[in-house]
């Protein structure tokens, strides 16, 4: 089964503990869906920098920084797809984008 590496873009912190314990159990439930398709849950990631070719950087990750992964087991794009309408980072305005891993 291919592996599938979900990059999130955007999203939001919540602002109360309520909103955060929601939030933790939105993802949870979206993990115990996925289930033994879950490769690495992935974490949260810090502010990204971007380094273009030439040396230029650019702070903040450019026009759509990075705001967390994850990686998971689908039979195919569509599935992957299917998997990732589910993401919770979705309710907040962020998105999923999705790109299948190979071995070297």
């Amino acid at each position: 089964m291919a592996q599938w590496l979900f990059i999130y873009h955007g999203g939001g912190k919540p602002e109360t503990e309520e909103a955060a314990n929601q939030a933790m159990q939105d993802w949870g439930n979206w993990f115990e869906f996925i289930g033994a398709r879950v490769v690495d849950g992935g974490k949260p990631v810090g502010q990204s920098t971007t380094v273009l070719a030439g040396g230029k950087v650019l702070p903040h990750g450019g026009a759509n920084p990075v705001t967390g992964y994850g990686v998971f087991e689908a039979a195919s794009l569509e599935e992957a797809i299917t998997i990732a309408k589910g993401c919770p980072i979705l309710k907040d305005g962020g998105s999923v984008e999705i790109a299948e891993t190979f071995d070297p």
